[in-house]
């Protein structure tokens, strides 16, 4: 339980200052003001987390409860918004690259967090596609556009694919570890190929 306890951590604060950086970007692109971004940051970087805990009953919050979290999240916001010229240089597929890797580690953390509250193997890889893909959706709405993950190529489906593996691979006795990094692999190699092959899950072409 320890080991599985130290996975989710990591995976959770590595998560947090790849989607606040993500998050403060995203706010500076739309010329929010400083307040702005640090807000866009704590709640890309926490939000998802946030109402996973509070769905398997993990409260308050680890946003509330443990410093680390909204430390971590306002400190990475600031610093971006410090070396903006930076930030603002970074390319599209290195920017693509930093939010696939804050989706997989998302993924991974929130289905491992949710089986070790006892969740079931399919809610807890919802668990996790909630925490990969939530804060994105609140930043969506709080600037006004669509939810990137209701449009974009595969988004919600590669963190659903990053929730399934560790789960499916514990039950052929993968040890926690391992189960965490092929999750992690498979979520971010499979939003990485959505992107550059164009794949996307069929719709309505018009209506």
């Amino acid at each position: 339980m320890k080991k599985i306890e130290t996975i989710v951590l990591v995976a959770d604060l590595a998560g947090t200052a790849v989607f606040a950086a993500e998050g403060a970007i995203s706010a500076m692109q739309s010329g929010l003001d400083l307040l702005g971004v640090m807000v866009l940051s704590f709640v890309v970087a926490l939000g998802g987390g946030v109402i996973r805990d509070l769905l398997i009953g993990a409260t308050p919050p680890n946003a509330v409860r443990d410093w680390r979290y909204p430390a971590l999240a306002f400190i990475t916001g600031l610093l971006t918004f410090i070396f903006h010229t930076e930030a603002r240089n970074l390319s599209a597929p290195v920017l693509m690259a930093l939010d696939a890797a804050g989706l997989a580690l998302f993924a991974v953390a929130g289905t491992q967090k949710a089986l070790s509250y006892g969740i079931g193997p399919f809610i807890s890889t919802l668990m996790g596609t909630i925490t990969g893909v939530g804060g994105g959706v609140i930043r969506d709405i709080l600037l006004a556009r669509v939810p990137m993950v209701l449009v974009a190529d595969i988004y919600a489906s590669a963190a659903f694919v990053g929730g399934v593996v560790p789960v499916v691979s514990r039950r052929l006795g993968l040890s926690p570890m391992a189960a965490a990094l092929l999750g992690a692999a498979a979520c971010f190699t499979l939003r990485v190929a959505s992107v550059t092959y164009g794949w996307q899950l069929p719709k309505v072409a018009h209506w």
